[in-house]
């Protein structure tokens, strides 16, 4: 598998009040630990169990995910564009590795 990175896609620049949506993808194989590879063994559990959004370190969003989520996730939800800053974007696996990116919003008047 190609190394696990996340894509995030925010309004770049907003106008204070303004609803924006925002975009996340983790490229993730999500394995549950029941299917089989080609030889017939089990393919280990590995899957993102939560994801949490942060807008200037205040929480926003959170998901807890469990193995029947479908590979590569894909979530949308919607922020206040309240000031600039950076939105922050974590998810965490169950073996406890940690996936984070950011993106930065400009927040004009």
């Amino acid at each position: 598998m190609s190394e696990v990175q996340g894509r995030v896609r925010v309004q770049r620049v907003a106008y204070k009040g303004e609803i924006v949506e925002v975009k996340t993808t983790i490229n993730h194989p999500m394995e549950n630990g029941t299917r089989k590879d080609k030889e017939g063994n089990l393919i280990p559990k590995r899957y993102i169990t939560h994801f949490k959004c942060t807008y200037n370190n205040k929480e926003v969003f959170r998901a807890e995910w469990y193995p029947s989520i479908s590979a590569n996730p894909f979530l949308s939800f919607f922020v206040t564009a309240i000031e600039s800053g950076n939105i922050d974007f974590e998810w965490r696996e169950d073996t406890g590795k940690v996936f984070k990116k950011s993106a930065e919003i400009i927040v004009e008047s």
